[in-house]
């Protein structure tokens, strides 16, 4: 986004707390998905500035498995429903008009989750060892970087319009 020409801060809502948002054009907020749902500072961030963000332009993105290719190839039905499920309902939610949504793979990290939910992901390990190389032990990146540019792209170009 700065190589298109425009001025970007990024916020990592776990480490810092925004308190006004007058002051941008554009906002995008991004969560991973942790038990189907939105992490806690992003929904947060939403419900907060719920009426702001209506009179802003508005990206949303949501990272998780069901956007990554490899583990739901010949099942096109759950990218759709993850969109829907974790976009147009979160947007509806907060009665939100976002200029873009973004739908993409997700980072599974076997060493950051409690037993229980390694036990689910346990599932498809295999489909993700199979696919994808582990960035580092335990750790296996789905998210494609190219589509995540060229989103990012067209992004910029419905903020110019």
């Amino acid at each position: 986004m700065r190589r298109e020409g425009l001025d970007v801060r990024v916020v990592n809502a776990k480490e810092e707390k925004v308190r006004d948002i007058t002051e941008y054009d554009l906002i995008i907020v991004g969560s991973g998905i942790l038990f189907n749902r939105w992490t806690g500072e992003p929904e947060k961030f939403l419900k907060d500035f719920q009426k702001e963000l209506a009179r802003k332009k508005l990206a949303l993105f949501v990272c998780c498995g069901s956007a990554s290719q490899a583990l739901n190839e010949g099942k096109p039905d759950v990218a759709e429903m993850a969109r829907k499920r974790y976009l147009e309902e979160k947007a509806a939610k907060y009665s939100l008009h976002p200029v873009a949504f973004g739908l993409f793979g997700g980072v599974y990290n076997y060493n950051k989750v409690p037993w229980y939910a390694k036990k689910a992901m346990e599932v498809d390990k295999p489909k993700i060892e199979a696919a994808y190389k582990e960035t580092q032990p335990g750790i296996y990146d789905t998210r494609d970087w190219n589509a995540i540019r060229s989103w990012t792209k067209e992004l910029v170009q419905k903020f110019h319009s």
